[in-house]
């Protein structure tokens, strides 16, 4: 299974879409919140057009979203697919995928995880991998607003590898899990 995963859009269609273009042969999608606005923290992304991303994704038919700090019940009324969990469970073989947007579950606050699994999650906008003694925790950064001098991220996870990729489909941050 070819998992792409993708956090903190902002509501910017240009990034939305090309990120969607480079995860076009995933069998599903992660977005792992903050879809549609930039919250009061952020400026608007380049590109910003809600409406815009609203209609891309209400044309997919293999995503997974979750809640991120700035998606609200309102944001529900206009997509067909479910945000507004906090979290939502993949299993990949004997291992769980945990996504989360971060806010609520983080490192700080881990969901329960056992030997082997895998913890992803967005929310700071700064990309990681890394292995911890007992799971994984990932971080794709963010495809319309990043930080710490990164450049706009995706991620896909594929054959046991995770990579964040730029747009350009350079391999950033790379991990065997």
């Amino acid at each position: 299974m070819k998992i792409g995963v993708m956090s903190d859009t902002h509501g910017s269609l240009p990034y939305f879409e090309k990120a969607l273009d480079l995860l076009k042969d995933c069998d599903v999608l992660f977005h792992i919140g903050d879809v549609l606005y930039h919250g009061p923290r952020n400026d608007l992304p380049e590109g910003y057009n809600p409406k815009g991303v609203i209609k891309e994704i209400n044309n997919l038919d293999n995503i997974i979203i979750v809640r991120g700090n700035c998606d609200a019940e309102v944001d529900q009324m206009v997509l067909k697919f479910p945000i507004m969990a906090d979290y939502c469970i993949i299993m990949d073989g004997e291992r769980t995928i945990y996504a989360s947007h971060g806010h609520i579950y983080n490192e700080n606050n881990l969901p329960p995880l056992k030997n082997g699994d895998i913890f992803i999650h967005g929310h700071t906008h700064v990309l990681r991998a890394e292995k911890r003694e007992t799971y994984t925790i990932l971080n794709p950064g963010s495809v319309s607003i990043p930080k710490e001098g990164n450049i706009p991220t995706y991620a896909v996870l594929e054959n046991g590898v995770f990579s964040i990729r730029g747009f350009e489909g350079e391999v950033v941050k790379e991990i065997t899990l």
